[in-house]
């Protein structure tokens, strides 16, 4: 097995310094740059104010000068500082962003897999029946409506049109502005209010994809052998479909957890620019905007990062529910 990690690991850096590579120079290609983006923001700057904050920045430097640059400081774990806005350290900026995307992700993967689970054994168990011919179409139908279009829809119904009712729900922001001055519980139950739009468009698509996923693969282990043996045994439904059938069915669904994460984490671009949260999604468009190199390198390194380690976590989750695979 350290073996195996090993391996993993060293392809893992490769990678991560191949994707770099190829996003510092896409970025570097783009048009414009931190300081002329800054100046049209600005008042005018003459021509040597923006020279010398070329220089300063090593914005003259060809594009690999300028990735051996970067790629020194974060092998040390140095992500430099932003060169725009209130040029504060990078790292703390990701902390501050990463926090609500976190708190909006991981409660969106939590319900998406409580709930996805249930419904698609239901679903597999009640095949071609009434009731699940109906949530297998919804389901689809569901995950055929794009979640930025429900963000909308949701955001004039609750927002819009029970304004001043009791079932009225935050339109955007991840808190109220009177957050401050409300207790503990009060401002526990303020987030919980801005929370539930945004969890409930990130999660309704997964939820509708992940339910059709586990039905699908139960529908092929169903009709396997050692099923019929198990029903010829005496042994109930129920644990035939949660005890056989589901878990030999673990193996692709834990793959498909491995790559939900990092999708979930990238996938809040639009939705956080929807609700106006302060997230890791928002960051990114307002870094590319203004041609912030630190800041677009620091998040796709993060994005990249988590998705290979969702990768490497989905390997070692592989031995623990088929014992038949060892890394040995």
């Amino acid at each position: 097995m350290p073996a195996y990690f090993a391996r993993r690991l060293l392809i893992g850096l490769f990678t991560l310094w191949v994707v770099t590579i190829l996003a510092y120079a896409l970025i570097r290609s783009m048009p414009g740059d931190p300081v002329s983006v800054d100046s049209e923001g600005s008042q005018k700057i003459d021509q040597e104010e923006n020279a010398r904050r070329r220089a300063a920045y090593g914005l003259d430097d060809p594009w690999h000068v300028g990735y051996s640059n970067w790629l020194s400081r974060a092998v040390r774990l140095d992500l430099d500082s932003a060169l725009t806005g209130t040029k504060r350290p990078v790292v703390e900026i990701l902390q501050e962003r990463l926090k609500p995307t976190l708190l909006l992700t991981t409660s969106s993967l939590v319900l998406a897999y409580l709930l996805s689970i249930p419904l698609g054994l239901y679903c597999s168990a009640r095949s071609g029946k009434p009731d699940e011919r109906v949530i297998s179409t919804g389901l689809y139908m569901i995950y055929s409506l794009p979640s930025f279009v429900a963000a909308v829809l949701l955001q004039s119904f609750f927002s819009i049109k029970l304004i001043g009712t009791a079932w009225e729900l935050p339109l955007a922001g991840l808190v109220s502005d009177n957050h401050d001055q409300l207790s503990s519980w009060g401002q526990t139950v303020d987030i919980f209010k801005h929370m539930i739009l945004p969890v409930f468009c990130y999660t309704y698509g997964a939820l509708a994809y992940e339910a059709r996923f586990i039905r699908a693969n139960m529908a092929e282990v169903v009709r396997q052998d050692y099923i019929r043996t198990a029903r010829a045994k005496g042994v109930s439904e129920f644990n035939v479909y949660v005890k056989h059938a589901f878990r030999n069915t673990l193996i692709p669904l834990v793959t498909l957890l491995g790559l939900t994460f990092p999708t979930l984490l990238s996938g809040s671009v639009i939705l956080e620019q929807i609700f106006s949260l302060p997230g890791m999604g928002s960051l990114l468009i307002t870094s590319i905007y203004a041609r912030d190199y630190p800041v677009i390198m620091a998040v796709v390194l993060m994005f990249s990062i988590l998705t290979l380690i969702g990768q490497l976590v989905a390997d070692m989750l592989y031995a623990v529910v088929d014992p038949r695979i060892a890394y040995d």
